[in-house]
């Protein structure tokens, strides 16, 4: 089965209908191996139903991320970005310097959730989200030729 049909499968198993904007939006989700903003989902949406009402998509992406099929980020572009919930989970490291973007494992924050758990009794929801941060490059680069104040 694909992983556009396992979805539509997946939205209609939590009891709601699949509507023409709804099987767009999954499936631009879907075919896409990046993140993207509701602005980018529309306009793909928009080249099948051109149409479309705007706030039609942003009610779908509302529902897709409520039923855990679809994932939010804020990446550091001034905007929230979508992407597929996809397993296993990943996160970012998001360099404030040269905006390069790498993804990491999920498991590193394993043993960060269950201690969160175990000491204060808050099951941290940790499926999708990024760290800024100073790149190993940028930080090399900043060690390297540190800028001189002048007093």
């Amino acid at each position: 089965m694909t992983q556009h049909l396992e979805l539509v499968q997946s939205l209609r198993q939590a009891g709601h209908r699949l509507t023409p904007q709804r099987e767009s939006v999954l499936a631009v989700i879907a075919d896409s191996h990046e993140h993207l903003s509701a602005e980018e989902i529309l306009a793909r949406v928009r080249k099948r139903y051109p149409y479309l009402n705007k706030s039609a998509v942003y009610r779908s992406l509302e529902l897709l991320t409520e039923l855990g099929l679809v994932t939010l980020t804020d990446l550091g572009h001034g905007r929230v970005e979508y992407e597929l919930h996809r397993h296993p989970h990943h996160h970012h490291l998001v360099c404030r310097k040269c905006k390069s973007v790498q993804q990491i494992d999920h498991r590193l924050f394993q043993n960060l959730q269950k201690k969160l758990e175990s000491d204060f009794g808050f099951r941290a929801d940790l499926d999708h989200f990024a760290i800024f941060g100073t790149c190993r490059k940028c930080s090399t680069r900043t060690a390297k030729n540190p800028k001189r104040h002048s007093h």
